[in-house]
């Protein structure tokens, strides 16, 4: 076997939620790791009588085409004509692909397909008293400028979501894909500020209803500056609990950027806790551990197990996780000591929203007790 696959899973009397991280190993060809890491998945999902939710693949560009068509024929019919989000990477030290993350939901009902603009966007699940959406690679390419980009991109998820009657108040996480993040983040910070401000998530009198988050420099395949990924939770209404602060993690708002550092939402099986990107950041909001890629992790981890901590999920709780290193050099001082932590790693090479950060995680987390 060239691939692993971890599978982890919550269990209720409505749905089964099931979370699985298929990452290569080093050394094997691009063509045998796409085949085993699709065909792994798809007798996961049969076994497990499963669909897909969430999908995303990443690798290097040169990799895309042969994923794609290796994906499609593996899939079979398990293919609902919904794409993932390809995300271009730099290789790391397991090659081309860095890995495959699926969501994905086994109940007496199927997802169905969310369109808008003639192009299937994302999916819709309902169970009785649970309606969970989501959205994969959400872009707008009609205006040649990035910040213009960005704000089309916000308001085509916006669009999405209210055919549905809802809106971001309705969105406990999103993930913003960002080409060439080092150049414009601060212009992109500014872009969604506004955004949420004029749909009175922030600002005065609200609740500050930010979504937990990422925005990482991770190229959209599809050659866009920015896209983005999101879940939202339609039913039970007015059930997800935001956190701006929380753990060792003060309010990143203080310093321009919109999103709270957790979220928790009720969910088809349970309740999940989605911990945003996470970096050696102190409470002012300064990179701490400058050049050292060592403190740096150690410090990440620290902060993102804090934040596990005060919503009461443990380790064992954590279902999917991406560990973003700026360069395999700190990849490397990585696997020295990611194996202490029982997380279903994924290690994506790119850069992180700082210049001085060379490291970043995000986690989702299903408590097996109710928090």
């Amino acid at each position: 076997m060239t691939v692993n696959l971890d599978t982890r899973s919550i269990e209720s009397d409505l749905a089964t939620e099931i979370y699985i991280s298929a990452t290569p190993e080093k050394d094997t060809p691009l063509q045998e790791q796409a085949r085993e890491i699709f065909s792994g998945i798809r007798d996961i999902l049969h076994s497990t009588k499963a669909y897909i939710l969430h999908e995303r693949i990443f690798a290097v560009k040169a990799a895309l085409e042969s994923l794609y068509q290796t994906r499609t024929q593996e899939y079979g019919d398990l293919d609902d004509g919904i794409s993932p989000s390809f995300l271009v990477a730099r290789e790391g030290l397991s090659g081309p692909i860095a890995g495959v993350q699926v969501h994905a939901i086994n109940s007496n009902s199927r997802p169905k397909a969310i369109e808008l603009g003639g192009n299937l966007c994302g999916r819709i699940f309902r169970v009785p008293g649970r309606v969970y959406l989501t959205l994969s690679c959400i872009s707008d390419q009609q205006y040649k400028q990035a910040t213009a980009q960005a704000q089309a991109m916000m308001e085509k998820a916006e669009a999405a979501l209210k055919q549905f009657d809802a809106d971001f108040l309705s969105v406990p996480r999103t993930w913003m894909w960002l080409r060439d993040i080092l150049s414009w983040y601060d212009e992109f910070n500014h872009v969604r500020t506004s955004f949420f401000t004029e749909r009175g998530l922030i600002g005065a009198g609200t609740r500050q209803s930010m979504p937990a988050s990422t925005g990482i420099g991770l190229r959209p395949a599809d050659g866009s500056d920015c896209s983005m990924d999101l879940t939202a939770v339609l039913e039970p209404s007015e059930s997800i609990r935001f956190l701006p602060a929380v753990g060792k993690q003060q309010c990143a708002l203080e310093y321009g950027s919109a999103f709270s550092r957790a979220s928790k939402a009720i969910t088809p099986a349970g309740e999940t806790v989605f911990v945003s990107g996470t970096a050696s950041i102190d409470a002012d909001g300064a990179t701490t551990n400058v050049g050292d890629a060592s403190g740096q992790i150690n410090t990440t981890i620290e902060n993102v197990r804090a934040v596990l901590s005060d919503m009461h999920c443990s380790d064992e709780d954590v279902v999917q996780v991406v560990a973003y290193c700026k360069t395999t050099e700190v990849e490397e001082i990585f696997n020295t000591c990611k194996g202490a932590l029982p997380w279903p790693w994924l290690t994506v090479i790119c850069d992180i929203c700082r210049p001085d950060l060379l490291f970043e995680i995000e986690a989702t987390a299903m408590p097996k007790q109710s928090i």
